[in-house]
């Protein structure tokens, strides 16, 4: 009755899926993402103006629990970029101890998300608004990064964005040059050194040169030690905050803020990880893991965590397929942190604001939002900027709000836009509905179709992606028919993207029949006609299936 809770470790240990050479891997994996995870959480937390332990503990603590109770195989948890611009905001106003109330309120509210049911509907969410508030994300973590890259000597920095810049410009006069060399040297390593090795990432690398570098010529460069002290190798004693109603009437909006952003980023890192390895996650069981896990951690004085979608990518790079390498990554930031963080402490600011400047690179998406300004339409470009925009300036969770409800309306002007009347010339209004089969008397069984009817837009897409990955088998043709599809928004076109991708990466040819001009148009525009080849997108379905038997003749 309750399955879509169970965890994804206990169905794949009572079904017998983790064999011993399965586990051996997913352990090495686990190693390698821990030792990716270690630099990451010690900058999460520093950027979020937290101490570098805060970020281990969280990464422990729960990383292990969204990996063992959680509803995705291959998630790995723990501090992400993402809620940078969030904690900093809340600790600049409510301080660490506001943060933790806050944390621990909003693993509550992600519980309750999950019980509801309602992670079935964040997967819901339009995609340009998701690359705005993640593009918009990644500008802010790079803006936080600009005092430390540069060396600035700047003891406070205002929350926003618009007075962090006023301050950086003021004081440009005080430029590092050490650190900035040694921050440029951590961006080139952390971007290139995969081409001389995969095993060990290019961060680690980066860290250990500098800080060879900064102790053996003692450049005058700003550690973790003289800014923080000593990184504590030991846990606190779990605590429970002291939670009244005043409390909750003043942290209630960030908690929420914490909440909305936590279950939209995990949902989104597990739909990347399905996609990578086949699989499909469980929302609801997984935003239950991701609040108990905010909970717990909290109890430990840890910060928000949530599914971190490259330490996620970079454990199924690895051969992780099973939970088990998430819980061997805490294990192994638990042994560093209780072996190595006396040295942990000689770790220069700027070799951290290097890696989160990369971090802010990747996490920018800016291939995908220079695509949707080219080539998408006015509403979801409008959509888009005006999130980014509110993200930058103002706040996240305004600009989700204001982008949900924003395309809501877009949503429906399209709607009533591609209603069309005509008059009924058929002798009987109720024709019965007419099968493939009755209508196309030849189909080739090695060719199947699939009829879009209705507009494909980001509240439709999500179920025609997974109806026609409900296919059994692959076919040897798919044709697509859109003779009744009006239009088609950017979350559907990237749907679309990932169907055809994922069937051709199959070996299945796709061909698309019966486009009106418009919506021809705007596959022209995103690519989707050349992904398929415009000689493979036919003007009806009678041509598409002739072209279909051309192919097999071949």
């Amino acid at each position: 009755m309750y399955s879509y809770l169970y965890p994804k470790l206990y169905t794949l240990y009572k079904n017998g899926l983790i064999t011993k050479k399965q586990a051996l891997t997913d352990v090495m994996s686990g190693v390698i993402v821990g030792i990716v995870a270690l630099p990451l959480a010690i900058a999460f937390a520093i950027a979020s103006g937290v101490s570098p332990d805060k970020g281990l503990i969280t990464a422990i603590v729960a990383g292990f629990i969204i990996s063992a109770f959680g509803g995705s195989r291959v998630q790995i948890g723990g501090p992400t970029g993402a809620f940078i611009v969030i904690v900093y905001a809340i600790v600049q106003k409510h301080g660490v101890d506001g943060l933790i109330i806050a944390t621990f309120m909003a693993g509550f509210i992600i519980i309750g998300m999950g019980l509801a049911k309602l992670g079935n509907l964040l997967k819901y969410i339009p995609y340009p608004l998701i690359v705005g508030f993640t593009s918009g994300i990644a500008l802010i973590i790079f803006s936080s990064q600009v005092k430390d890259f540069f060396g600035l000597q700047v003891e406070q920095l205002p929350a926003d964005f618009i007075g962090k810049w006023k301050v950086y410009f003021s004081n440009f006069s005080g430029i590092n040059y050490y650190a900035i060399g040694i921050a440029l040297v951590t961006v080139v390593i952390s971007l290139k050194f995969h081409k001389i090795t995969t095993k060990i990432p290019g961060s680690i690398v980066a860290i250990v040169l500098s800080i060879l570098v900064v102790k053996y010529f003692n450049l005058p460069v700003e550690t973790i030690e003289s800014k923080f002290g000593d990184i504590p190798n030991t846990f606190t004693l779990p605590h429970v905050p002291n939670v009244n109603l005043q409390i909750v009437q003043e942290l209630i909006q960030p908690a929420f803020a914490i909440a909305l952003l936590g279950a939209i980023e995990s949902l989104l890192s597990a739909v990347v990880a399905d996609g990578m390895i086949g699989s499909k996650h469980r929302p609801n069981a997984e935003l239950i893991a991701q609040g108990s896990a905010n909970i717990i951690s909290s109890l430990f004085a840890g910060i928000p965590a949530t599914g971190a979608i490259a330490r996620t990518a970079t454990n199924v790079k690895n051969g992780g397929r099973t939970p088990i390498a998430g819980i061997t990554h805490a294990f192994v930031l638990l042994l560093i942190m209780l072996v190595f963080a006396p040295y942990a402490k000689l770790i220069p600011m700027a070799t951290l604001a290097g890696i989160l400047v990369v971090v802010s690179y990747h996490m920018s998406e800016w291939r995908q939002f220079k695509s949707l300004v080219l080539t998408g339409k006015k509403g979801d470009i409008t959509v888009l900027l005006v999130t980014f925009f509110l993200t930058v300036v103002f706040d996240l969770v305004i600009a989700i709000e204001i982008g949900i409800v924003l395309s809501s309306f877009i949503l429906m002007k399209r709607m009533s836009d591609a209603v069309q009347i005509k008059q009924n010339t058929l002798p009987n209004s109720n024709t019965p509905e007419i099968l493939f089969d009755e209508e196309l008397k030849e189909i080739p069984k090695e060719v199947n179709i699939y009829e879009i009817e209705g507009p494909l837009f980001f509240g439709a897409s999500q179920l025609f992606e997974e109806t026609i990955n409900q296919l059994n088998e692959y076919p040897k043709i798919l044709i697509i028919r859109t003779r009744h599809l009006p239009f088609v928004d950017s979350t559907g076109i990237q749907r679309l993207k990932e169907v055809i991708k994922k069937f051709q990466h199959q070996g299945v040819k796709v061909l698309i029949s019966g486009m009106n001009s418009k919506v021809r148009e705007d596959l022209e525009r995103a690519g989707v006609v050349n992904m398929v080849g415009n000689e493979f997108c036919a003007d009806n379905v009678s041509i598409a299936i002739e072209k279909a038997k051309a192919i097999l003749q071949k």
